[in-house]
């Protein structure tokens, strides 16, 4: 929640796909939404300088982000991701307002103009699958491992262009058919070589996906066109995402998060939420840092660095068939990101 904020086409057809897709973390599984759109100017000497420090910042806080949770749920059994989610949200929404009145990092929300009409069809529906999207891929942490989440996420690009197929955003070529099935097919081995593999952690995680995939393809629909990039995103949709949540929270967790925030410390809430929220600041930066290509083995390379972690750390346990169908998955997410480009 990888993916890269600017994909490199693959031809006309694939004109449309362009604003689709972002960093994993992206989806950050703590409050990172993906651009509507990401025009940023690039200088030969100073871009390769920008990409030398945020790169590594941004894969730092990207995996600290997904590890910290993960710790928040497990280890210290504070097991509410509606409330975590929330939490961020809400702590997002005050943090872009701060940032909007003391820097120029929101500048970009001048050029946005949201009507009522606009709101209720199109930043409504939007944020309802955002939140959503939330708080399924955190629920997924309380039954799988850092590590096998990874691995299911690369399946984020085979829905969004099933979806987008399904739409007729995108027509459906033999070479995509090709990168779908290689992604699907490393995916499912994985799956297969998971030893702790739970059922209801799966299906939660499949539709964590589905949920974002499909805010990513009504955000083309949508809001095709728009210019925002993901402070500016995060600038509404938070707000909206949050009240969303909090009519959810009594629903699902009632009170017992509130309880339970005094055992863990607010503390640990409020340093869990500033890595977050640093993790958007950070992206804003990521998005003009270098190519695609670039940010895809970035994105590559910090999910290894999660997986590595996961089992380090929590104890995970990759299997030898694991790691061959998630290298599968890899290749044929690289060679999505990869062709046609020049």
């Amino acid at each position: 929640m990888s993916t890269d904020y600017e994909k490199p086409g693959t031809g006309e057809e694939d004109e449309h796909m362009q604003q689709l897709e972002v960093p994993d973390e992206k989806v950050l599984d703590g409050a990172l939404p993906s651009p509507v759109s990401a025009p940023v100017p690039r200088s030969s000497k100073s871009t390769k300088l920008s990409a030398a420090a945020i790169i590594p910042i941004w894969i730092v806080l990207s995996s600290s982000v997904i590890i910290y949770n993960n710790y928040l749920y497990n280890t210290l059994e504070f097991r509410f991701p509606v409330f975590l989610v929330t939490w961020h949200l809400t702590f997002a929404a005050i943090g872009t307002r701060v940032l909007q009145r003391t820097t120029h990092l929101l500048d970009g929300a001048k050029d946005v103009h949201v009507s009522k009409d606009m709101f209720l069809r199109s930043i409504l529906p939007i944020g309802f699958l955002f939140s959503g999207s939330l708080i399924l891929s955190n629920t997924a942490y309380l039954y799988l491992s850092v590590a096998y989440i990874q691995m299911l996420k690369a399946f984020n690009p085979v829905a969004i262009l099933l979806i987008s197929w399904t739409f007729r955003i995108q027509d459906p070529n033999k070479k995509l058919a090709m990168i779908v099935f290689m992604i699907s097919a490393g995916v499912a081995l994985a799956s297969h070589g998971e030893l702790r593999f739970n059922l209801i952690g799966f299906l939660t995680q499949a539709a964590a996906v589905a949920f974002e995939s499909s805010r990513l393809v009504m955000i083309e629909i949508l809001l095709h066109g728009l210019k925002m990039d993901p402070l500016v995103s995060l600038h509404y949709y938070a707000p909206v995402c949050a009240l969303i949540n909090l009519l959810v929270l009594p629903l699902t967790e009632g009170l017992a998060p509130f309880y339970e925030v005094m055992r863990v410390g607010p503390l640990v809430l409020l340093s869990n939420a500033c890595i977050a929220f640093m993790l958007n600041v950070a992206a804003v930066f990521l998005i003009g840092a270098g190519s695609g290509l670039v940010l895809t083995l970035a994105g590559v390379f910090k999910d290894i660095l999660l997986i590595t972690g996961s089992v380090l750390i929590f104890g995970a346990m990759v299997t030898p068939l694991q790691v061959v169908g998630y290298s599968i998955a890899l290749c044929g997410l690289v060679l999505y990101k990869t062709s046609g480009s020049k």
